[in-house]
């Protein structure tokens, strides 16, 4: 995150915008006279002695009520005061978690500064591979981790990625409830910020988790004749954080929708066009991520499969909306240069009610218009741009290879990459549906999830318990499919679906050129690589 400065930062400016929103929205509401703003009421002027109604002249210190004034129509409204109450309980929880933070982010200032020699001017200039390599040096010399002389790479991945690496692993053994059939809609996907942060809070972090520390899971969770109650357990508080998220729906909708305003109305009114453009959706970052795979890795690699993707989902064109598009930009082009010749003859022509706005929506028209209407250079070929972007995103359903061109397989890539005004309205719903799944869907996988924990968890001296997917172990959840015959032992529920494993494991290699993998996994990749020769020399 670039240092110790722009991380504090960071968090302060996080804390002071709240602020900000909170005070200038409560300022719209309650201090601003509209009806002199909007000149629907003529204005008194006095000068010396003299009263006049000036329609014309309208400041914007006119159009703001006395201080007395606001406050008397603050504390008029109840609604207001609850928001306000609960806004400030909010803010000061925040502010003790940013100051927690930031005493962790001078340890680990410290800690990089003396222990790794590394200098916080001379920071951007450290690869992580150098900055991980001189804290396995660091080990060998002071035996930091006390239960074992030498860190791995593997070891510190997992430690870092602890919890990351289970809900990779979750979603590919589509354990989570984000699939969802709708009518007309079809199957749709739903994961976003809001529901991510309550199911980390009831597996990982939150009072009564899965996890008693953040190395440890609870002893019960081990047990098998313990499921059944932990699962009902689970259930319970599932529901009940469910009943708490709906409680604070209120609070948390106008949060929302206040800060998808002030973040997303002069984007959209500078750059109409930002709305149709792409993103890796929450659900794509961890259905694609491998398992021990930084961020900072996983938004490398999906930042270069970002073009082709874009221009796979691009080749898509309607027809139909073509010809639409064309004639509505046409007419609506057609009258925006008419207005826009006039207010080049006379400015006085802005002056008329509304002209502005005719403007804004007319050139807001064209641009959506514009974005339906596909570059007559393009070439239809999208097995060919579909294959371009597996090169980087690494995973792809069976049922795509030779179907790039049907509609369905466009459908399910928009699931991990969708519009940037699909992602804002999922956010925007996510404190409504959210407690929904809590309370309905997700308790029916109580005790799914209770198995899963007790069968993929592993304890590692030095590191505690891990996901055992995030040991890269072909042996014990390899796929026959993936070059693993022969080499593996896995049930179908023991395998990794996709061939994460195998993926997983030659990513890590690359990553870690030093790293000394297992027996079963330096065979599978030796193997590999004479396949890879093979078919080099034959192509």
């Amino acid at each position: 995150k670039n240092g110790f400065a722009c991380m504090m930062l960071s968090d302060v400016f996080e804390l002071v915008q709240f602020l900000f929103v909170v005070t200038f929205t409560t300022f719209l509401l309650c201090c601003v006279d509209y009806d002199v703003l909007f000149a629907n009421r003529p204005l008194n002027h006095s000068h010396a002695g003299t009263a006049t109604l000036d329609r014309s002249k309208v400041t914007l210190p006119d159009a703001v009520l006395p201080a007395p004034q606001c406050a008397q129509r603050i504390r008029a409204s109840g609604w207001i005061i609850f928001l306000l109450v609960m806004a400030a309980v909010f803010w000061l929880y925040r502010l003790v978690k940013v100051l927690c933070s930031l005493l962790s982010y001078w340890e680990i200032r410290t800690f990089y500064i003396k222990a790794l020699n590394i200098p916080s001017e001379a920071l951007c200039n450290y690869s992580w591979q150098e900055v991980q390599a001189r804290l396995i040096s660091l080990q060998r010399r002071q035996q930091m981790c006390v239960h074992k002389r030498e860190l791995t790479e593997l070891d510190i991945y997992h430690r870092i990625l602890r919890f990351k690496n289970y809900t990779v692993a979750m979603v590919n053994k589509s354990l989570l409830p984000v699939h969802f059939h709708l009518p007309l809609l079809g199957t749709v996907v739903f994961l976003t910020q809001g529901l991510k942060y309550n199911l980390e809070l009831l597996l990982f972090w939150g009072p009564g988790s899965l996890f008693q520390n953040k190395w440890s899971l609870r002893p019960q969770c081990k047990r098998a004749g313990a499921r059944r109650e932990l699962a009902q357990r689970l259930a319970r508080a599932m529901v009940l954080l469910g009943v708490a998220n709906l409680l604070l729906c209120p609070c948390v909708l106008v949060w929302q929708l206040l800060y998808a305003f002030f973040s997303y109305a002069e984007v959209i009114k500078r750059e109409p066009g930002s709305l149709g453009a792409r993103r890796w959706s929450l659900y794509g970052r961890h259905y694609l991520r491998h398992f021990n795979e930084l961020n900072h890795e996983l938004q490398a690699r999906l930042s270069r499969g970002y073009k082709p993707a874009t221009k796979y989902m691009n080749s898509f064109t309607s027809p139909l909306l073509t010809v639409l598009a064309k004639n509505v930009g046409f007419f609506a082009g057609s009258i925006l240069a008419v207005l826009i010749v006039l207010t080049v003859y006379d400015e006085d022509v802005l002056t008329v009610q509304h002209i502005l706005t005719a403007i804004t929506l007319l050139g807001l028209v064209v641009t959506v218009a514009r974005s339906f209407i596909p570059d007559e250079h393009t070439v239809w070929c999208p097995e060919q741009l579909l294959q371009r972007v597996l090169a980087h995103v690494h995973y792809m359903p069976d049922h795509w290879q030779g179907n790039a061109s049907r509609a369905e397989t466009r459908g399910e890539m928009a699931q991990l990459f969708q519009y940037k005004a699909v992602f804002i309205l999922e956010e925007l719903l996510s404190p409504i549906l959210t407690p929904l799944i809590l309370i309905f869907a997700l308790p029916a996988r109580a005790l799914d999830i209770v198995d899963f924990f007790r069968n993929f968890t592993v304890e590692v001296v030095g590191v505690g318990d891990i996901c055992s997917f995030a040991q890269l172990d072909v042996r014990n959840h390899g796929n026959p499919q993936w070059l693993s015959a022969g080499q593996t032992e896995a049930s179908v529920y023991q395998q990794a679906e996709n061939g994460k494993t195998e993926l997983s494991l030659m990513h890590f290699a690359i990553t870690n050129p030093r790293w000394q993998p297992p027996p079963p996994s330096e065979l599978f990749l030796s193997h590999l690589k004479e396949k890879v020769q093979q078919d080099a020399a034959a192509a």
